[in-house]
């Protein structure tokens, strides 16, 4: 474990991932600040400490988002859009700068496990999504930041089941929950073990 962190901002609170990921670090404890573009896709079962409408494209909403938080969780997303786009890229790399701005160091991020493919094997509908993926990989290896970079594989609506198996660098498996997805971006946040590396995830094989 490392520094305490209570106090942190979720990026993409209302995506599939994002509203998981919410739920798990309000369960554990954690003073969450919901970064959202449109706060009606907030169920209302799901109550965060502080919910902020926002743009991350917009400098002032994320800084606003940033100032006083000791850690931050990146769920950025397209939902069903998967045309070429820089959203998510100059999302992170405004959220880094933020960071910077007010000395808040760790962050994770969310990416794709098809960041660990050869580019001609990641199917031709994905390579725009996954082309932005790296862009946000690029500004995180450019910052000082300490920052964990995530990369999921097909993320399912199944209940958590716990046992997931991390690994540094390398692919694991297949799918995850996005509840078990959720835990691992808030406990990776906690680690240090696993500071400037992607991290790759799945279950046990049976």
């Amino acid at each position: 474990m490392t520094r305490n962190i209570r106090k942190i901002v979720i990026f993409g609170a209302t995506g599939n991932t994002g509203l998981a990921t919410v739920q798990v670090a309000l369960n554990l404890g954690f003073e969450v600040t919901a970064f959202l573009r449109d706060p009606t896709k907030l169920p209302p079962d799901v109550k965060p400490n502080i919910v902020i409408k926002g743009d991350v494209l917009n400098t002032d909403d994320v800084n606003k988002a940033v100032e006083g938080q000791d850690g931050v969780v990146i769920v950025l997303g397209t939902r069903n859009d998967l045309s070429p786009t820089t959203v998510m890229s100059e999302g992170t790399r405004n959220i880094v700068q933020a960071m910077k701005m007010y000395n808040v160091l760790r962050v994770t991020c969310c990416m794709s496990a098809f960041l660990f493919w050869e580019r001609d094997k990641v199917p031709p509908r994905l390579v725009p999504l996954t082309e932005d993926h790296e862009r946000m990989m690029n500004v995180l290896k450019e910052s000082d930041r300490e920052w964990v970079a995530l990369f999921p594989p097909h993320i399912t609506n199944e209940p958590a089941t716990k046992n997931y198996i991390l690994k540094k660098d390398t692919s694991v498996g297949h799918v995850i929950s996005k509840f078990d997805l959720g835990e691992i971006m808030i406990k990776c946040l906690l680690m240090d073990d696993y500071i400037g590396h992607t991290v790759g995830m799945g279950y046990p094989q049976v």
